[in-house]
């Protein structure tokens, strides 16, 4: 499987201007214009192209904002050195096994990088000079961290965290830091915080793609973020040491920052309300009186030119990744658990996992539900689980639908199950189990497959082949106006 083409993402934004995936807009404002034309073009538009923001209003040219890096399957396939001539789910699946089969390949320490083009500290230090948006109208405020990485060593092992969480500009040397329980990070900080002590971090807010899918993809606690991305790559990530905290700081980051987590009970601040992934403003703590942590910036370390990376959420009709590749990964899992003849995975946004499968038995449906809700891929933040039959394609949400529309009884082919693994931002989560943290919620599966006893009796389909459609849509695409498979 090929290598990435690119070393930074500068360079990834030169290979997508190359392949016509690219608009520059010029002048848009950081408050509210940079959000919503950002979700106006992934809600709207097949495809949507890569949208680089210049000229913000109030900035220099030149301090810039990247939206929808990966939002179209041509740009998802570059970040990933996949091939373009291959279908969405055929890429979702050599996503997957690419990611599975990567070697760890530990980063090389260099000791200088085009991060360390201008360096702020003590006094100087001034995140403001960054144009953050206000991405969504109730907002709390400006967040430079969206796209960003989060990096913090381990006490007792030593080992070399990386993750994403959102980081609200408070102040110009000050960030607000909203991390879930449980994350892998806010674990590490508490072992600083149990011993009364400020955590050191660095943090970027502009890397490439590739490190930035490494950067918010769960991995075991303990594996190296930064090997993983070294074995994606194909070659070691080059990082410089950072001169305050020690740790490894992406020497092609466009901007980074070192710092510290004190103790909440030592500084903390409320934080948000912020627009979520679910479409709705259920996480922040703004006006409830509880606090989140904060990091106290030390040092700013950026590119000329600096670009900061968005990754604001949209609401789940505004899709900015193209290739959901959880969904290869829950495949893989599902077939280690034993699940035979599965045609297709695929995730329509993170609450609903639609799998396809040839059925060879009675039960074989329901076998792959209940494997689909236990399986890590997809345990977490669900609602909904669709089983489809193999003439389904589980990424046209079309097809889906017309089976749910037309091989769904209601009263014999859904299931609901309580009790399942959920987050604070579910908007659907009742107050009580906010509030005593009881972060479950319930799941619906649905049974969208003809009914195995009398499946050869089911009426024929009247849709034209898959083949043939296919075969017409690549005759007359240069008649017709249509997308890409």
């Amino acid at each position: 499987m090929s290598n990435v083409e690119y070393n930074d993402l500068r360079e990834f934004i030169e290979l997508c201007r190359e392949h016509g995936e690219l608009k520059e807009i010029n002048g848009a404002d950081w408050n509210l214009e940079v959000g919503a034309l950002t979700e106006a073009t992934a809600e709207l538009l097949n495809d949507p192209p890569m949208l680089l923001f210049d000229q913000i209003k109030g900035y220099p040219a030149g301090f810039r904002t990247l939206s929808l890096p990966i939002a179209s399957h041509k740009r998802a396939a570059l970040a990933l050195g996949l091939s373009l001539n291959k279908t969405k789910l055929e890429n979702v699946r050599l996503g997957a096994k690419k990611i599975k089969e990567a070697k760890s390949i530990p980063p090389v320490e260099v000791e200088y990088g085009p991060v360390m083009e201008n360096v702020l500290t003590g006094d100087e230090v001034d995140l403001l000079r960054f144009p953050a948006p206000i991405y969504h109208s109730s907002d709390g405020g400006r967040y430079i961290g969206t796209g960003d990485s989060l990096i913090n060593r381990d006490l007792v092992t030593g080992y070399v965290n990386m993750g994403t969480y959102r980081m609200q500009l408070h102040e110009r040397n000050l960030l607000g830091l909203w991390m879930s329980p449980g994350q892998q990070a806010r674990q590490i900080c508490q072992q600083y915080w149990d011993q009364g002590k400020s955590c050191p971090v660095v943090a970027t807010f502009g890397i490439d793609p590739l490190s930035f899918m490494a950067s918010h993809t769960k991995r075991p606690f303990g594996s190296s973020e930064f090997d993983f991305i070294g074995g994606l790559r194909g070659k070691p990530l080059e990082v410089i040491k950072g001169p305050i905290t020690g740790l490894p700081i992406p020497a092609h980051a466009e901007i980074a920052i070192e710092g510290e987590v004190p103790p909440p009970t030592e500084e903390s601040r409320e934080e948000g309300p912020f627009g979520e992934w679910p479409g709705y403003y259920s996480g922040g703590t703004l006006g409830t009186g509880e606090l989140q942590p904060v990091i106290r910036v030390k040092a700013v370390y950026y590119r000329n030119n600096p670009i900061i990376l968005s990754e604001a959420p949209l609401w789940p009709g505004a899709s900015k990744r193209a290739l959901p590749l959880h969904a290869g990964l829950l495949w893989d899992q599902l077939e280690s658990a034993g699940i035979q003849d599965i045609s297709g995975v695929f995730f329509h946004t993170d609450y609903m996992v639609v799998v396809s499968i040839k059925q060879r038995y009675a039960g074989h449906a329901k076998q792959t539900a209940m494997a689909v809700l236990g399986c890590a891929a997809s345990a977490r933040n669900g609602r909904y689980v669709v089983i489809v039959d193999e003439d389904i394609d589980p990424t046209n949400m079309k097809e889906v639908l017309w089976a749910m529309k037309t091989r769904v009884d209601p009263a014999t082919d859904i299931d609901t199950l309580d009790g399942a693994w959920s987050t604070p931002l579910d908007p659907r989560m009742p107050p009580e189990k906010r509030h005593s943290g009881d972060y479950t919620n319930s799941r619906a599966v649905f049974y969208a497959v003809r009914p195995f006893a009398w499946r050869d009796k089911f009426p024929k389909s009247s849709r034209t082949e898959r083949e043939l459609r296919e075969e017409i849509v690549r005759k007359y695409k240069s008649i017709l106006p249509f997308p890409n498979v």
